[in-house]
């Protein structure tokens, strides 16, 4: 990717230090340059594994009293630790692996952390210089092949170019809009001898991401606010990345519009605040989504007009005028047109529009949304979030993700895998702090949880983590429990165990006349013609768990299910595995149908919303 930026600001990283006596020179090969160089920008934890073109820089790393190295059994599991430990903590993740197939593994949480704007450091070994293009053993182009899933990348063929590149690394993953780098260092390079000092003089002509808003666009901006009817906030992940909470709670506050956050900005604003109507998208909440179709100003920050949130695109949201604001600029305009563009820092944005606001106010012209809220009030009563429990007397999956969020210590952190499973944490679990809901957002990678779960616990210790995963998702990423449990990081399991890919069944039973095609993960019918237990039992969840040092218990009843999470949330001195063995036919709702209008919104199954009003005035 160009190094033109693209979403919203970061948390503040360790910079080069500037000014003042640098550190005497150091003669030290390649490899300790790197791992010196990682202690200077603060990389406390690094998730990796070695290999022949990384294994010098694993030497030097032994002896490192700054820098933490965990073990992974897998490459992906290292980017997705390494992804958990940057969204909740803020800072850079980091991971490492070795050339060829070590690199190629590192590839799909490189673009996951790339969709989902996450600061992240990937670090490879690259074969020796004179060896690249040669097809030579374990060599592959990782620079080619991540080029357009990084927002930087580097190949680094001489020891000297190692701190500056790694000083480059961390400050491009961490401005602007945050992002992956990828750095790719020859073995050669490693191996040489060359001179450490610090800090390194950095050297990015042309990378100046904007942060200040114009202030022009930020009245213009005010002016549409006060005098519009039927506004909303479209909050997205931006605002989280910019630490921006604090500023949009006042400016919520301020004009009194709903607001609404989108998957990845779940915590940016409380959930429990009565000025938030939900989460919008394919799968949000009826209030919310209704009120961008039925808004006359939407006012987006830091957050890009995902087709998931826009549905059918040339029937989003008709009657609205947009605010755009994102530090990216190729994001506005991208997707929808905008009436006032605003490039820059969400933090520096919202406060800028609360003065902006303030000063409309004072000059008498303040909105009136009394008929806005009276509808949206009566669509939140008529349509809230709910589920059905199973006439069978089975678990329902809304109920188990429900009670662990109710049941979970304050401040507990959740990571979800991808699916309905998700969707369901999303509504079910109450968000009122910010990096509190860990997601894979824009890729929807499926073994996510369990890894990113790992990584945040890496970075905060002192907080509970929950993973929560379906059956499907937790066969691709299981064995990262191993890690956490020899790396003394026990974060807690949920398997929602419905049996079936869930959210590729659920889309079979809509739209495939119910035929499951692979959907299945359980045996189907016995020999003998008897229907299985409900739920995956090949592989036994509890046995793998038990074998990977974890405590695991099983949860089929409901009757069992407050009793089993207060037991997984008083054990800390280990992983936590609990395979809640759920009904196989929930869904979830609401659903806009892919490639439909919003309009269009189910609120349950041949549960149309009827809104009675006209939007026409």
């Amino acid at each position: 990717m160009p190094m033109t930026e693209q979403a919203t600001g970061a948390h503040p990283q360790p910079r080069p230090r500037s000014g003042g006596q640098s550190a005497p020179v150091e003669h030290v090969t390649g490899a300790k340059s790197l791992i010196r160089s990682l202690e200077e920008v603060g990389a406390e934890t690094v998730f990796g594994i070695p290999g022949g073109a990384i294994l010098p820089a694993y030497d030097p790393l032994m002896d490192s009293t700054r820098v933490r190295h965990v073990l992974v059994r897998h490459e992906q599991g290292a980017g997705h630790a390494a992804t958990g430990y940057a969204q909740a903590t803020g800072r850079v993740g980091v991971c490492m692996a070795t050339s060829g197939p070590g690199a190629t593994n590192l590839v799909t949480p490189i673009a996951d952390a790339h969709m989902d704007s996450v600061p992240l450091v990937a670090i490879t070994g690259q074969v020796a210089s004179k060896a690249i293009g040669t097809d030579a053993f374990q060599e592959a182009d990782i620079v080619g092949i991540t080029m357009p899933i990084t927002k930087h990348n580097f190949l680094v063929t001489k020891a000297e170019d190692i701190p500056r590149v790694i000083a480059e690394a961390f400050h491009i993953a961490s401005t602007g809009r945050p992002g992956p780098v990828l750095v790719d260092i020859s073995k050669d390079a490693l191996q040489a001898k060359t001179t450490f000092s610090w800090p390194p003089t950095m050297d990015l002509p042309g990378y100046r991401p904007v942060t200040k808003p114009h202030a022009k666009q930020i009245r213009e901006a005010a002016k549409l606010i006060t005098s519009a009817k039927r506004p909303v906030l479209y909050v997205g992940g931006g605002v989280l990345k910019a630490q921006a909470t604090a500023e949009l709670k006042v400016l919520a506050e301020l004009t009194g519009a709903p607001v609404t956050t989108t998957l990845m900005a779940l915590g940016a604003f409380p959930d429990s605040h009565p000025l938030h109507v939900g989460m919008p998208g394919m799968h949000g909440a009826v209030t919310a989504v209704t009120a961008l179709q039925k808004a006359d100003l939407i006012v987006a920050l830091g957050a890009r007009f995902d087709d998931r949130v826009t549905g059918k695109l040339d029937s989003f949201a008709p009657y609205a005028k947009i605010v755009h604001a994102d530090i990216d600029p190729a994001e506005i305009g991208k997707n929808r047109a905008a009436d006032v563009p605003i490039v820059g820092d969400a933090r520096e944005v919202i406060a800028d529009l609360v003065q902006a606001v303030q000063k409309e106010h004072s000059e008498g012209n303040k909105g009136d949304y009394t008929a806005w809220w009276s509808d949206l009030n009566r669509w939140r009563e008529t349509y809230p979030l709910g589920y059905d429990q199973p006439e069978d007397g089975s678990l329902s999956p809304q109920q188990v993700i429900e009670r662990i969020g109710q049941l979970a210590p304050e401040g507990s952190i959740f990571a979800a895998g991808v699916g309905q499973h998700q969707m369901w944490a999303a509504h079910f679990i109450g968000y009122d702090q910010p990096a509190t809901w860990l997601n894979s957002g824009g890729a929807g990678t499926m073994g996510y949880a369990v890894p990113a779960a790992m990584g945040a616990k890496a970075g905060m210790p002192d907080r509970t983590v929950w993973a929560v995963d379906g059956d499907g998702c937790f066969q691709m990423t299981n064995q990262e429990l191993t890690t956490c449990a020899l790396n003394n990081i026990p974060i807690k399991v949920a398997i929602i165990n419905n049996g079936a890919l869930g959210m590729v069944r659920q889309w079979q039973t809509l739209f495939y006349n119910q035929r499951y095609s692979n959907t299945v993960l359980h045996s189907g019918p016995e020999a003998d013609g008897k229907q299985p237990s409900a739920g995956t039992r090949v592989p036994d969840f509890v046995k793998l768990s038990e074998a990977m040092g974890c405590y695991a218990i099983r949860c089929e009843r409901p009757e069992d299910l407050d009793k089993v999470i207060e037991e997984a949330n008083s054990i800390n001195d280990r992983p936590v595995v609990v395979d809640f063995i759920v009904h196989e036919d929930a869904m979830v709702w609401p659903m806009v149908a892919a490639g439909t209008s919003n309009d269009e919104i189910m609120a349950a199954r041949d549960v149309r919303p009827d809104f009675g009003d006209n939007e026409d005035d």
